[in-house]
């Protein structure tokens, strides 16, 4: 190109890189790789600027796949590379810009060439391209140094052991981008990888010392949110005092291959995005989750989740257990703040998720803080905007709640910690609210959305499944959040009954039961006030004794009776028929929620109890469902017991008089009238072959969020353009 070209258009006839593609043999000793490597320019820092640079460059690539078998120029390059790498740590206490910018320079080219061979070809066919050399005529092939494996840990001890220095940040951010570059060959196949070649070197051989090193570099790359630093003060700058030599020297060999095109230039503003993100920490994270999601080999577990699995707290003195290959020591109140503040991205939130999940003890310094509300309440955010997030971010924040509420002390502390204005919760205006109900909204609302949306059964089992954890503690419950949990089950309760209508008399369409859900919004909240005891009372208790006769015979028929009454046999049940088990499940679990709090916790909950008074018609129609009569007996004690006290007080009580007679009666209600039942306790557990999942999602990230990497849509083969 020449220090008189300033267009993409001529790169392709750019004489350093027509070189380095062409037929001819580079040795490692020639002064061009000088000249190739002395270009100024800002990296790309965007997937549109790379897919430019790309499209511009594809005949040079081509060239270079074509004739690296017979030159070996490929490896030439890394060997440059590798030569000049020794010296780096060096450079960076030195300052040695120019040493650090030729050995930037030539990491890009190698990334950027290793990004296209790798969408080009199998891993097979990569290694062989790092075994290619000149061929003298009648010369005798050698077998040559393991040049990947060199590669690989050449790139590793650069991350780990090169200071973090402005002079160096975009080195350090090229060498973490490289290493997901040499791993996303997995993005080409449909299939997880599990015997892959660039696997293997990382999990053992010359790689493996370093695991421990790189994942904590990475964790606290993660940690520190180092922006990037000003443009051009990577690359080498004239110097006014003593430097005119060195530039000198510097601009002479500067005719290479971008002097003048900067890809937005060296000098240019970054965008407000830009100035307020931090791409190596970016890059970083995205790079330990896929080390973390990498398959185990057959003879070795994988090293990397062995030390995500095993790191401690640097004020943690004891010693580790044995054995412990890869554990390392890292600051937990650092990662703890890092954690909190990052949440809205997918990729923090699944490494909390790792974390809590695998490592225990950062899930047991994380339940015994006391502000635990700084890590909540971004999760429960998230599960708020549900709507715009995708199914993949918000399941791990659920799966979040869940692993916390498996811990008791949790569930006690989130209702003493006291909100004030939850500016994010549009339903009503929250001027003070305890975190606990604050959760109990937040995942009520979500399980909403999924059954009149999505209809995922996974997600609202999961939902259910944290209620239940939570529910035993239950304390001083928000009004709101106690009407919420009974309108909730209402509204099931009543949908319940709807459902059985139709089935039974599919052609009946009882217009009051219509009407009584035509009135009902999509957060559940009542827009006429209709008391349902005058459709329900006979009605629902005649269906009741039928199936209490044979269950599931009786829907059995009812199904078949519905089935008969469509035009084909072939033709799918209406939704309402294939909800019914869906809406038994959850009501059966929330008549369940409400018993554990009742029976663990009444005295401590007066706003549950009057809620569930105020729609005491609908519950005591299902006293005698058979599905439910075991988990009802509790809830009619509680409303006969209740209501009895109310009708002695008198007619016309305020809400005031109500609550205050509701605290009195639940000192007075003998606890062992209310039967015992086992603690709802449910535990996450991850299902078998969890790679299936994790191993898509995470490389979604890496293409979606990865800082200056692009690859064309139409290769990648791992998941669908709208996964996740």
């Amino acid at each position: 190109m020449g220090a008189n070209s300033s267009s993409i258009c001529e790169l392709p006839e750019n004489e350093y890189l027509k070189r380095l593609s062409g037929a001819e043999a580079i040795s490692e000793n020639d002064p061009f790789w000088n000249q190739l490597l002395s270009f100024s320019f800002t990296a790309p820092t965007s997937s549109a600027e790379l897919k430019l640079l790309e499209e511009a460059t594809i005949s040079v690539c081509k060239s270079l796949v074509e004739n690296n078998p017979r030159t070996g120029n490929l490896g030439a390059l890394v060997k440059v590379f590798l030569s000049r790498t020794k010296e780096l740590k060096i450079s960076a206490e030195c300052q040695n810009h120019l040493f650090i910018w030729q050995a930037h320079n030539a990491l890009f080219i190698i990334c950027y060439l290793l990004k296209v061979f790798i969408c080009r070809m199998s891993e097979e066919e990569l290694q062989l391209h790092f075994t290619y050399e000149e061929r003298m005529p009648g010369s005798c092939g050698v077998e040559c140094e393991d040049l990947i494996e060199e590669l690989l840990c050449c790139l590793i001890q650069l991350i780990v052991e090169i200071p973090l220095l402005d002079i160096t940040y975009s080195i350090s951010l090229e060498a973490v981008t490289t290493l997901v570059v040499f791993l996303s060959c997995q993005l080409f196949h449909k299939e997880i990888l599990r015997e892959s070649i660039i696997h293997k070197y990382l999990m053992r051989g010359r790689c493996l010392p370093y695991t421990s090193r790189l994942v904590k570099t990475l964790l606290y790359n993660f940690i520190r949110q180092e922006r990037s630093p000003p443009p051009g003060s990577h690359v080498f700058q004239q110097q006014t005092d003593g430097g005119g030599l060195l530039y000198g020297i510097a601009s002479g060999v500067a005719t290479g291959l971008w002097t003048v095109f900067t890809l937005g230039g060296v000098g240019s503003k970054p965008t407000p995005q830009q100035e307020q993100s931090s791409p190596l920490a970016n890059q970083s994270l995205l790079l330990l989750l896929v080390l973390a999601n990498l398959t185990d080999v057959p003879d070795a577990p994988n090293p990397y989740r062995q030390a995500i699995m095993s790191f401690k707290n640097t004020q943690d003195s004891t010693a580790f257990p044995s054995p412990s290959p890869h554990a390392f020591q890292i600051n937990f109140n650092s990662l703890y703040t890092a954690l909190c503040e990052q949440q809205k991205s997918d990729q923090a939130t699944l490494l909390l998720y790792i974390l809590l999940h695998q490592n225990s003890n950062v899930r047991t310094y994380m339940l015994a803080r006391t502000d635990m509300e700084n890590l909540v309440l971004p999760i429960l955010e998230i599960l708020y905007h549900v709507e715009e997030r995708n199914s993949h971010h918000v399941y791990m924040a659920l799966i979040i709640l869940l692993i916390l509420t498996e811990d008791d002390g949790f569930n006690r502390s989130i209702h003493e910690v006291i909100l004030k204005n939850i500016t994010w919760y549009s339903e009503r205006v929250l001027t003070e609210i305890s975190l606990g109900s604050l959760l109990i909204l937040v995942v009520i609302r979500t399980i909403q959305y999924n059954m009149t949306r999505t209809r995922d059964k996974y997600l609202h089992t999961n939902c259910l499944a944290a209620l239940a954890n939570m529910s035993a503690q239950f304390r001083s419950l928000h009004q709101y959040a106690a009407q919420r949990i009974i309108s909730y089950t209402c509204r099931h309760l009543r949908r319940y009954v709807y459902v059985l209508d139709k089935m039974y008399f599919p052609h009946s369409h009882c217009s009051t039961l219509q009407h009584c859900f035509s009135t009902l919004s999509d957060n559940g909240e009542e827009l006429l006030s209709l008391t349902c005891s005058h459709i329900l009372r006979s009605y629902a208790s005649s269906l009741f004794s039928l199936l209490s006769k044979k269950h599931n015979k009786v829907l059995e028929q009812a199904t078949q009776t519905l089935r008969g009454s469509l035009s084909s046999n072939d033709s799918p049940l209406p939704d309402y028929a294939q909800d019914l088990n869906v809406i038994e499940e959850v009501i059966r679990m929330m008549l369940e929620i409400i018993n554990s709090c009742l029976t663990n916790s009444l005295h401590h909950n007066p706003n549950l109890v009057y809620a569930l008074l105020y729609k005491r018609d609908l519950f005591e129609q299902f006293r005698t469902h058979p599905s439910f009569q075991d988990v009802m007996q509790n809830i009619d004690l509680v409303i006969s017991f209740f209501s009895s006290r109310l009708e002695q007080a008198g007619a016309q009580l305020s809400v005031e008089r109500v609550l205050e007679i509701i605290k009195q009666g639940a000192v007075a209600l003998p606890k062992d009238r209310l039967r015992k039942f086992p603690e709802l306790k449910f535990k996450y557990v991850e299902e078998e072959q969890p790679e299936e999942f994790f191993i898509p999602y995470v490389w979604s990230l890496v293409y979606n969020s990865a800082v200056a990497l692009y690859w064309n849509p139409q290769d990648i083969q791992l998941f669908t353009m709208d996964s996740g």
